[in-house]
């Protein structure tokens, strides 16, 4: 068995290197004009919720934060006695994969440096100590205002199994609003408790013990109380995630400043110091949709299951992170997404 995993595994690294490679050519042409582009963040309101509204439909919304195609695929089998789940491919999440660029894209139909541009009250720096996604739900708003649509609509953020709970007794008060948008932080929550709890890092080891952990928290979550209420309501349901996750293993250096940003998986700063053919680098943020804290400021993202390391504390790091889920580069599991329409059976 050790030996087909192995195999697997090697399979999973090639094809991760071959999506890299993908992705370093032809990413930056994906924000021209009239490029052939997959369905990407700031697609999936217009394309994914839109027509259903249009066409008079009640829709829930929903949005697991930090959620991965192979996640989806154990709740989808528990859920598949209810309902009827229409998967038409996945979706791209845009670049960083993480909440701030990634759900902020979703919820708005706008690329991060047109919600600057055009909404800086709802744009947060990199550096600003304020949560980056505290205006999802005007963000939506100023979606339906820019294509001059009356929808009523409901957002709700939850972040635990109490909160699901008031949620689902609420439900009845909601059935009336065209859209109703819900994020569900658990899973994100569980990524990054595998960061910092040993014990949860224990349970979590390995990508099928993190799905095992998945479908045991869907069983016995109110979450799962959640669907079977939505399939009391007459609605259409649309599921996605804003980026997945990937399991990091080997240590990447880069040299920044003190305002280059925390997170392992992309760095934007100016003066950042870092091996080229490690990473994808975006010199111009402006032209793939990103803003920029400076004048001289670059996105660097590390690909396959690399992080970044600072050298200076750079044993500490490696310890530290190896192995655990982080999100923000480039890889399948981080950029690849489910997107499904669901109504019930």
């Amino acid at each position: 068995a050790v030996d087909m995993d192995e195999i697997l595994r090697m399979q999973k690294d090639e094809a991760n290197s071959a999506f890299v490679k993908y992705i370093k050519k032809n990413y930056e042409n994906w924000f021209e004009e009239t490029a052939e582009r997959p369905l990407m963040s700031q697609d999936v309101m217009k394309k994914k919720v839109l027509p259903l509204l249009d066409n008079g439909e009640k829709v829930f919304f929903i949005v697991f934060d930090n959620f991965r195609f192979d996640q989806w695929r154990i709740i989808r089998e528990l859920l598949s006695k209810d309902f009827l789940c229409e998967e038409e491919g996945l979706y791209c999440s845009m670049l960083p994969t993480s909440t701030q660029y990634s759900r902020n894209a979703i919820f708005s139909g706008l690329l991060p440096v047109q919600i600057k541009q055009l909404y800086p009250q709802y744009w947060v720096e990199e550096n600003d100590e304020e949560s980056k996604n505290m205006y999802e739900s005007e963000l939506i708003g100023t979606f339906f205002e820019r294509y001059r649509k009356k929808y009523t609509y409901s957002y709700n953020k939850i972040n635990d199994s109490g909160a699901a709970t008031k949620y689902v007794s609420e439900l009845k008060k909601l059935k009336d609003k065209d859209l109703n948008v819900v994020v569900f932080n658990f899973v994100d929550m569980l990524s990054h408790a595998r960061t910092d709890s040993k014990m949860i890092r224990e349970l979590a080891s390995t990508d099928a013990a993190y799905r095992s952990l998945t479908e045991t928290w869907f069983k016995h979550s109110a979450i799962k109380e959640f669907f079977m209420a939505l399939k009391e309501l007459d609605c259409k349901v649309v599921l996605t995630t804003d980026h997945g996750t990937i399991h990091v293993r080997n240590a990447i250096k880069v040299i920044g400043d003190k305002n280059t940003n925390a997170n392992l998986r992309y760095k934007v700063g100016k003066n950042l110091d870092y091996n080229a053919k490690e990473v994808l680098a975006i010199k111009k943020p402006e032209q793939v949709g990103l803003p920029s804290p400076n004048i001289s400021s670059a996105y660097i993202f590390a690909t396959n299951d690399d992080f970044f390391a600072y050298p200076n504390n750079y044993n500490y790091y490696v310890q530290y992170y190896k192995n655990t889920f982080q999100h923000g580069g480039v890889s399948l599991e981080e950029m690849m997404l489910p997107i499904v329409t669901m109504k019930k059976l």
